[in-house]
């Protein structure tokens, strides 16, 4: 492959505005069990346990088209209203953290910003992790942000169509 000469990203975020108020907006994002409706790659998941807070783990079954793999999940934020985050690992090593902030704009309307953070890097196993990430998604770590990017606004799309359908 031809080096293009731009640094690998290592994070990424893309913003919309939801015509809701950022408690509605928050409690949309932090059910985990409404997620695989709006992502474009995850198509599951299993919750461990009934409330989902701080501490929460979960499971996350994703695909790319003929590859699926799954993921571990821990909620790291969650704070009604404001940010709802959680780190993502792979056998145990740390792959990202992803999250949304919340920010109330006026007039009924909220700010919702999805952000990822990739953390495979200086960590034990970050370059294995790496490459089985390339293996189980066909992604290379180095095209992993401008992908997210895309998955993020197809979600952040998906979200406020459905949150101003349920609240409008």
């Amino acid at each position: 492959m031809e080096k293009t000469g731009m640094e690998r990203e290592w994070v990424a975020e893309e913003s919309v505005v939801v015509g809701a108020a950022p408690e509605v907006v928050y409690a949309a994002v932090a059910d985990l069990r409404r997620m695989p409706g709006w992502s474009p790659e995850l198509f599951a998941v299993w919750v461990r346990g009934r409330e989902i807070k701080q501490g929460t783990g979960f499971t996350g079954f994703n695909r790319i088209g003929p590859r699926v793999w799954f993921t571990d999940a821990r909620v790291t934020a969650a704070v009604p209203g404001e940010n709802f985050a959680f780190r993502v690992s792979s056998f145990g090593i740390p792959v990202a953290l992803w999250g949304y902030r919340l920010e109330d704009i006026g007039g009924g309307s909220t700010r919702l910003t999805e952000y990822w953070q990739d953390l495979r890097r200086d960590a034990r196993g970050a370059g294995f992790v790496s490459l089985l990430g390339k293996l189980f998604t066909g992604v290379p770590a180095d095209r992993r942000a401008a992908l997210n990017r895309t998955g993020m606004r197809a979600t952040l799309e998906r979200i406020k169509t459905s949150i101003e359908r349920e609240h409008g």
